[in-house]
């Protein structure tokens, strides 16, 4: 299989502890079961992703501000969602509505979704993610490039999601050599339509490619034109569980 070729170690032995990052529920009043099912003690998360309306939305929203608040009470960080649109997102609309999330809403971090991973979009990128710490000196900064950047984004962002797409393509992926330079808790991937019976494959797959954050979920993005992410796996219990012991590690 392609992805047990690479030279990328392992994260088996080293003690890193797989876990689980959503990419971005549903409404908490469309999606109350999964936000709640979030601060079950003993779900392994590394961290969730509050999408308002797009971003912030255009005033603050008590129902997110309360769902945000009730996983900080409980030790989770919540990061803000900011769309880069692959570079075409002005600087100064990032930074504001990474203010707004901040002032509304109280993140850790943020997610710098549809983040271009080119070298001549990399001094940009820098420039946004220096801003928001300027903001927030410890922020939790995930670059959402969705595949494999350049090499140089790894030394700008504490975690960069190198794939973000369907199982069809996932469990025939093979991972750049160049993270191989670096420690498992920089990686994340987001797979969906996973079937149940797959997930200890899928887990698998992560664990040689050397991503230490994770989310996989059985639903799947009909046509390009749904939202894979907005609501839990239907095996949910079982990948708590999973992740939860250690078996992925």
């Amino acid at each position: 299989m392609p992805y047990l070729t690479s030279s990328t170690a392992s994260t088996t032995g080293t003690g890193v502890r797989t876990g689980l990052a959503v990419p971005g529920y549903a409404h908490p009043l469309l999606a109350p079961t999964e936000w709640g099912e979030l601060t079950r003690p003993g779900t392994p998360l590394h961290w969730v992703v509050l999408d308002v309306a797009d971003g912030p939305g255009s005033r603050p929203d008590p129902h997110c501000l309360e769902a945000a608040g009730r996983l900080r009470n409980v030790g989770v960080r919540v990061l803000g969602r900011l769309d880069a649109a692959h570079g075409a997102r002005p600087f100064d609309a990032t930074v504001s509505d990474a203010r707004s999330y901040l002032d509304w809403y109280r993140v850790d971090g943020f997610l710098l979704d549809r983040c271009p991973g080119d070298p001549a979009s990399l001094p940009a990128v820098h420039r946004t993610v220096t801003a928001l710490r300027a903001i927030r000196d410890d922020a939790h900064i995930v670059l959402g490039h969705g595949t494999h950047p350049h090499p140089g984004y790894a030394g700008i962002a504490d975690q960069l999601v190198t794939f973000s797409g369907s199982w069809s393509d996932y469990r025939w992926s093979q991972v750049a050599e160049w993270t191989a330079d670096h420690p498992p808790e920089l990686f994340c991937h987001f797979v969906h339509g996973v079937p149940g019976p797959h997930l200890e494959e899928a887990l698998r797959i992560a664990r040689w490619q050397g991503a230490a954050t994770i989310w996989f979920t059985d639903r799947v993005d009909p046509g390009g034109h749904g939202d894979p992410w907005e609501g839990m796996p239907g095996y949910w219990d079982e990948i708590v569980s999973r992740v939860g012991t250690g078996v992925s590690e």
